[in-house]
């Protein structure tokens, strides 16, 4: 089999037709917005994977201050720690939007693995790819302004530079989450989401719900020197 014909069959391939054919162990759960998939401190004794929805994975520390670290989208994994030895859930997973997810207990989840290679190659393929994703996380922290990484998170949100079509509307998500994940304030994301929408890059969609529109001329701010 070709290089080609690898790839191609790799873009195809759906892990959930896999994760079907874990039988005791596997179980589908509904969350709906705001409420929580597992807290930190809480037995770390299962791996998820988010069908549909947005994830917010936070921490706090002892003093009582929350870190956001990551928003998770469709088709997604997490709480994986579990498969390399923690005992307690090092963060908390709370539904942004309303989500329809898959519990896979860790020893469903480790025999799963083993039986299936594909499987165990797609898992591996998108730790390794979300390892690559927090290290450029920290570069941006490290080098980049505060405007420029609150345009990276919006177009990372919205799924530019993701296989796929980019989400037209990103659910509702708060100025001081958007604050968190930046490493700001939440005034400082507040001056930019408004500068960001005088100059056409964003705009506040209409609704009960007050998503956000994200065009891809958002990625001026990010190229910008």
């Amino acid at each position: 089999m070709s290089p080609v014909t690898t790839a191609k069959k790799n873009r195809q391939f759906d892990p959930e037709a896999l994760l079907a054919t874990i039988g005791e162990g596997r179980k589908a759960m509904l969350f709906p917005k705001k409420r929580t998939i597992f807290g930190q401190g809480d037995p770390a004794d299962a791996v998820f994977y988010l069908q549909t929805g947005k994830v917010k994975l936070a921490v706090v520390s002892k003093t009582g201050k929350e870190a956001t670290i990551g928003i998770l989208g469709d088709r997604s994994f997490f709480g994986e720690g579990s498969l390399a030895g923690q005992p307690l859930r090092m963060g908390t997973a709370t539904a942004i939007t309303d989500c329809a997810v898959l519990r896979i207990e860790k020893n469903a989840m480790m025999q799963a693995l083993h039986r299936e290679p594909t499987l165990s190659e797609m898992f591996v393929a998108y730790l390794l790819a979300r390892n690559v994703r927090y290290e450029e996380d920290l570069v941006d922290q490290l080098f980049n302004s505060s405007e420029k990484r609150l345009a990276r998170v919006l177009l990372m949100l919205a799924r530019f530079g993701k296989e796929g079509v980019p989400e037209s509307v990103v659910p509702k998500i708060s100025q001081e989450t958007l604050a968190e994940m930046v490493g700001t304030t939440r005034s400082r994301v507040s001056f930019f989401m408004n500068r960001f929408r005088k100059m056409g890059f964003i705009h506040y969609s209409a609704g009960e719900d007050g998503g956000l529109q994200v065009h891809s001329s958002l990625l001026n701010v990010v190229l910008h020197d």
